[in-house]
């Protein structure tokens, strides 16, 4: 089914509250942009061009609030052309776009103060599909509550200036399918994403 209109207001209601949430006094307050790759994808949705298992670019960014152990973080992600090949025009254009809120428990700050800081995420928000195909017989537009988690290390070069590396997985919950032939059963996609951001402290 698709997510109403009454359900997408609530989850990005819900990430604007967790960014507002975020103690005044947290340690780090970073911003992220990233880039990376998808990668391990599953999916019961119609492949026309068969390319949902490999890697496709993802591009981003992040709000991080991070406190001695605990934090918060609202991410926005695109990875267009996920259903594309690039060898055949089955797919016209395509694209997944994610929007969440996360909880994050890192290292204790004073113990990774000067190295690197691993943590780990976990939260929930939306998933947009998109897929145009030829003679629009597979097309896809939908939006879907998912979850994602992963685990990552960040590490600074200067006060202000800093790298991050992370891995997440990325999963849609709860959506019966009435696609009408899109898809083999219940809606579902799934996928890996490999990051590498700038972290930049303010």
């Amino acid at each position: 089914m698709r997510v109403r209109g009454a359900g997408r207001r609530t989850m990005v209601l819900a990430a604007g509250l967790l960014l507002m949430s975020a103690p005044a006094g947290a340690e780090d307050r970073q911003i992220r942009p990233f880039i990376g790759a998808t990668f391990g994808g599953g999916t019961t949705f119609v492949d026309p061009e068969r390319v949902i298992g490999k890697t496709n670019l993802a591009i981003g960014a992040s709000a991080v609030f991070l406190g001695e152990v605990f934090g918060a973080e609202v991410e926005i992600a695109d990875a267009p052309g996920f259903f594309e090949s690039g060898d055949t025009t089955l797919v016209l254009g395509s694209r997944v776009t994610t929007l969440s809120g996360n909880v994050v428990v890192a290292a204790p700050h004073r113990l990774t103060e000067y190295s690197l800081r691993p943590y780990v995420v976990a939260g929930g928000g939306l998933m947009r599909v998109r897929m145009t195909t030829v003679s629009s017989v597979f097309d896809v537009a939908r939006v879907f509550p998912a979850l994602d988690v992963g685990v990552g290390v960040v590490g600074f070069l200067t006060n202000r200036l800093g790298v991050c590396w992370e891995v997440r997985r990325f999963q849609t919950v709860g959506v019966n399918s009435d696609s009408e032939g899109l898809s083999l059963g219940e809606e579902r996609l799934s996928f890996w994403r490999a990051t590498m951001a700038v972290a930049i402290r303010y």
